[in-house]
């Protein structure tokens, strides 16, 4: 088994021979890539900490948070159980190469926006990040994910982006190539915490919760088929690819997110072992 699904597959089987009653251990791995979102187990009860906030933990132990693009490690959670002494755990962070993606031909005005422009572009993306602040009790994020489309991978997370010959903010998702229309499926369960048809920048976008704080979010969308409040399996189809907002053809934006934390879907996927699209 590869990854933290395969960490979390031992410890369950082993969790499950514990006595009744006695405090599970914590389970976490030891290294990580920048970029990653971190799932742990530790006791229903116990009170997780990591990066000044304290972390949901599900009724069978799960908890996530992710590590950042330029993170420099190590990671350090902080875990007390009931009855026990806190424990502090460091995980250490691999640091990544980030290389220089250029990308030509996309409207001017999308590069360097005026004034009226860069003003809906701050609100709209105000928006978008009042609903990455959602906590749920959803395990979506617990679930081996799936590719929402097949197709080459033809922008990858991190990379810095040189928008018409103008630096920008680095990448914050996994590009993939696919012809307009092609249907988009949810990677894992969730619920629908934003949809736009129209922004911007982004077009078509759509943001899905899998709770504690890890959020998907699709953009460029030809079609969007779900709306807020819309509560979704993994494998529904939830919109179309498409060209909308700052794109040179059709293809998905995927991005994800832990709260503010912008992850890496493709290590979400390998460590689900569906790392080959």
């Amino acid at each position: 088994m590869r990854g933290w699904r395969g960490l979390v597959v031992i410890a369950v089987s082993w969790l499950a021979a514990m006595p009744a009653g006695a405090a599970l251990p914590t389970f976490l791995p030891t290294s990580v890539q920048q970029g990653s979102l971190v799932v742990g187990l530790a006791d229903p009860d116990a009170s997780v900490r990591h990066d000044g906030r304290t972390l949901r933990v599900s009724p069978e132990g799960r908890f996530a948070f992710g590590i950042g693009r330029d993170a420099a490690g190590p990671a350090r959670v902080e875990v007390t159980t009931p009855g026990q002494a806190t424990e502090v755990i460091e995980i250490a962070v691999t640091p990544r190469d980030w290389p220089i993606e250029r990308v030509d031909g996309v409207p001017a005005a999308t590069v360097d926006p005026p004034k009226a422009i860069a003003e809906r572009i701050a609100r709209e993306q105000a928006e978008v990040t009042r609903a990455r602040t959602r906590d749920d009790e959803r395990s979506g994020f617990s679930q081996p994910f799936i590719w929402p489309v097949q197709g080459r991978i033809s922008g990858r997370f991190g990379n810095q982006r040189i928008y018409n010959g103008t630096p920008k903010s680095p990448h914050s998702g996994m590009d993939i190539t696919a012809a307009n229309g092609t249907p988009v499926k949810a990677p894992a369960d969730g619920v629908v915490s934003y949809a736009n048809p129209d922004m911007y920048l982004t077009g078509g976008t759509l943001l899905l919760d899998h709770g504690h704080g890890v959020s998907s979010n699709f953009l460029h969308l030809s079609r969007l088929d779900v709306k807020v409040g819309d509560r979704v399996r993994q494998g529904e189809v939830i919109g179309a690819v498409g060209a909308t907002g700052r794109a040179t053809g059709p293809h998905l934006h995927w991005g994800m997110n832990w709260f503010d934390t912008r992850v890496d879907p493709l290590l979400v996927l390998e460590s689900s072992g569906a790392a080959t699209p």
